[in-house]
């Protein structure tokens, strides 16, 4: 009998136990019959999934393969089940979504009372980090990212454009002078990120060349939230996405500063994805809904300062 459903299972959930008696105990099964189970499975595909050590498992490159298929493939084999026992049902179940802190409390929060709203059964699981996530070690359906994707396997669906803006508020500037160039900013509390991938240098045109001016200032953080609360409070400057400030600068809460000196660099933002032809109805249906919300989003005129609930 044709048991490859059976076998995906016990290899998932060997990788995620992350040993073979882990999954054992977790499937109410003997180490040993896993064991075999797996080896039946590589011996059936011709080819190792698994490298054993006495430390930890780990995949080949196909077995790592071979799990994103299973996992994807044995998700659609639930979600059709339920679909079909339920008459057809709406698409349900529990969704992991990633994001940049800034685009996801600025853009991504304010729509999701809308999408619970028209998928009263689809649970989000949202991850707010300005650090890179791996979605298949980190489990997470979408991603949504921002500035240059590295090449992948991924599926990148667009969702628009961003730039930079240098900003202060009020009070700071009133305080501590306007910077009128670029070397100004070397006297000045310049708010920078820690995360592995910030770039540390703040690049700006100056006398018809671009400069990359070394700026330090009395905050690091990883998030560009942090930056726009410190700068409206007064603290110092920062650099950070144009639909992060627009709506404060319109308000008067900030004010953008070196506008002709700053280089515009148009990030682009995606949201990422494992795969398209074997997508779950849940993820379909919230990338359908959230996609064009966010591309509205990023096209407001800047006095806005949220996107519409839908």
């Amino acid at each position: 009998m044709d048991n490859r459903a059976g076998e995906m299972m016990v290899f998932v959930q060997v990788v995620e136990a992350g040993s073979f008696s882990e999954a054992a105990r977790q499937l109410m099964m003997t180490p040993s019959t896993v064991s075999k189970l797996i080896q039946r499975l590589e011996a059936r595909l011709g080819i190792r999934l698994v490298e054993r050590s006495t430390r930890r498992l780990l995949l080949t490159d196909e077995g790592a393969f071979y799990y994103e298929r299973s996992q994807r493939l044995l998700a659609d084999l639930d979600e059709t089940e339920q679909q079909i026992a339920q008459g057809g049902a709406a698409p349900e179940g529990l969704i992991r979504v990633s994001s940049s802190v800034s685009f996801g409390t600025a853009a991504l929060e304010p729509i999701l009372p809308a999408f619970f709203e028209a998928y009263p059964k689809i649970i989000i699981d949202l991850s707010l980090s300005d650090e890179v996530v791996d979605l298949y070690l980190e489990r997470t359906d979408v991603a949504i990212r921002v500035g240059r994707l590295p090449d992948s396997n991924l599926v990148a669906r667009k969702i628009g454009t961003t730039k930079r803006r240098i900003v202060a508020s009020p009070a700071y500037l009133a305080r501590w002078g306007v910077p009128k160039t670029p070397e100004d900013l070397l006297r000045h509390n310049c708010l920078g990120f820690n995360f592995r991938r910030a770039n540390p240098v703040w690049p700006m045109r100056e006398g018809g060349r671009i400069v990359e001016r070394m700026l330090s200032g009395s905050l690091l953080t990883n998030n560009g939230e942090t930056i726009r609360r410190i700068a409206m409070a007064g603290v110092g400057i920062g650099r950070i996405a144009d639909y992060h400030v627009r709506g404060p600068i319109a308000r008067g809460e900030l004010v953008e500063v070196l506008a002709d000196s700053a280089i515009v660099e148009a990030d682009e933002i995606h949201a990422l994805y494992r795969g398209a032809q074997h997508l779950p109805a849940r993820v379909r249906a919230f990338l359908d809904f959230a996609v064009p919300r966010l591309q509205r989003f990023l096209a407001e005129d800047p006095a806005a300062a949220a996107p519409p609930a839908r």
